[in-house]
């Protein structure tokens, strides 16, 4: 799955678009490594959002098309 729909589909950013300008200006990395947009986010992987002066280092847990806001938590851990 795309880094920008998997940060859609987890909640962590609310819109897609939004998940894209914050790939293309380096906010987002996968495995210590800056991410652009489409690129593919596997069970395992580490991926650290910069918002503003907060970093939010998460581990994913599962990769689902579609998936419930209930449910969107479930996607991924939360640590450090």
């Amino acid at each position: 799955m795309r880094i920008d729909k998997f940060l859609k589909n987890s909640r962590i950013i609310k819109r897609r678009t939004v998940a894209k300008e914050a790939c293309d200006l380096g906010r987002v990395q996968i495995n210590g490594k800056v991410a652009k947009a489409k690129d593919e986010v596997k069970v395992d992987d580490i991926i650290e959002v910069t918002f503003g002066n907060r970093v939010e280092k998460v581990r994913v847990l599962d990769v689902k098309e579609i998936v419930g806001k209930n449910d969107a938590t479930s996607l991924y851990e939360t640590f450090e």
